[in-house]
């Protein structure tokens, strides 16, 4: 095959994994790569996957995932003043994936939608959605997902006497001081809301 219908093929190939993406907005597994190319084995996957690689059709991030190669996200255009109006300036600064933005370690993040009022003052409302990720450790002043007596909260985790507790943002509520068991599951990274 030369190097022309090689690269019309890796084309061909390309467009059919961005039209998943498009579809189901992930890339897809290698399972999935065999059907929707036709294959019948992984290695014949893996051949076509580093040979969309080289071509620049997809991208992998550090830990070996599939990424879009293509432009995914928004035009990131440039800034707005919050405070006194000033002339409005469109530049465009870079194109951004709120996907990669929100979330860069997919596999240890999920989101939760947020019910009650407990952390209004730190700027979460109830119907917010929150991007919490698992971690090694955690540090007092993060707001966190924590297991708290068999019951889960979201709140800010805080430390007195060597003794941690949770502190919410809202003083219609008390610090909760865990009595039987506490777990941390999560740090919240990102709030989301739409108007």
């Amino acid at each position: 095959m030369n190097a022309k219908s090689e690269n019309e093929s890796a084309k061909e190939y390309g467009e059919k994994v961005q039209r998943f993406y498009d579809s189901r907005r992930r890339m897809p597994t290698f399972s999935e790569l065999m059907t929707l190319w036709g294959y019948k084995t992984k290695s014949a996957v893996h051949y076509r996957v580093e040979q969309l690689l080289e071509a620049g059709f997809i991208a992998k991030d550090r830990s070996g995932h599939l990424l879009p190669g293509w432009e995914s996200g928004i035009r990131l255009l440039g800034l707005v003043e919050a405070g006194f109006p000033s002339p409005a300036e469109e530049e465009l600064l870079d194109v951004m994936d709120f996907d990669q933005y929100l979330t860069p370690n997919k596999e240890s993040s999920y989101i939760l939608k947020v019910k009650g009022d407990s952390m209004i003052d730190a700027g979460i409302h109830a119907g917010d959605m929150v991007i919490v990720e698992r971690r090694a450790q955690y540090k007092p002043g993060q707001i966190v997902v924590a297991s708290v007596d068999g019951e889960y909260t979201m709140k800010y985790l805080r430390k007195e006497n060597d003794k941690y507790f949770l502190e919410p943002a809202n003083p219609k509520y008390k610090p909760i001081y865990p009595t039987e068991s506490f777990r941390i599951e999560a740090v919240v990274t990102a709030v989301v809301r739409k108007y």
